[in-house]
């Protein structure tokens, strides 16, 4: 999700690096806030992400984004705006989905080359949703009480989800 604004961009995302032969996927999340980027994490996952579809959510409310992964949460992103740490939640974003080269950050320091052989390259999605507020953006909608990801239940993680 990115607010495609030039200055203070806000973006949230899933970055599948791929992986090299026998290791484990990587995802790196990202998050950018208020102009301000270096907010990646990567994951190693239990699965190849090529073999079968698996669920990808990120539940952002005024609280945290959650990144989760077949409904196990990886990443927690809490707002921490009272300690002068940005957070998205004052554009909108729209929803993008691209494949793009790889450059170094992303192929261990440009070691791993992209296989051109093997183009084109396609990405498939199934059962996709969105729910989300509508302009002039999140900033306006969390008091809003049909906003189900603004209730209560979803300011923080519950039991399972931080054993998970």
């Amino acid at each position: 999700m990115n607010s495609d604004t030039d200055n203070v961009r806000d973006e949230l995302d899933f970055e599948f690096l791929g992986n090299r032969w026998g290791q484990p996927y990587t995802v790196q999340t990202h998050l950018y806030a208020h102009g301000k980027g270096d907010g990646e994490q990567r994951v190693n996952l239990w699965f190849d992400p090529s073999a079968a579809f698996h669920t990808y959510s990120i539940l952002w409310n005024h609280h945290h984004v959650v990144f989760s992964v077949d409904d196990v949460p990886i990443r927690v992103y809490k707002n921490n705006e009272v300690r002068g740490i940005p957070y998205p939640k004052s554009q909108s974003m729209g929803v993008y989905s691209t494949l793009w080269e790889a450059d170094d950050w992303a192929t261990r320091g440009g070691l791993e080359k992209i296989d051109w052989s093997k183009a084109p390259f396609y990405a498939y999605y199934t059962a996709f949703d969105i729910e989300g507020c509508s302009v002039p953006g999140p900033a306006a909608c969390a008091s809003n009480p049909s906003n189900w990801w603004e209730a209560p239940a979803y300011q923080e993680l519950d039991a399972l989800q931080a054993k998970r």
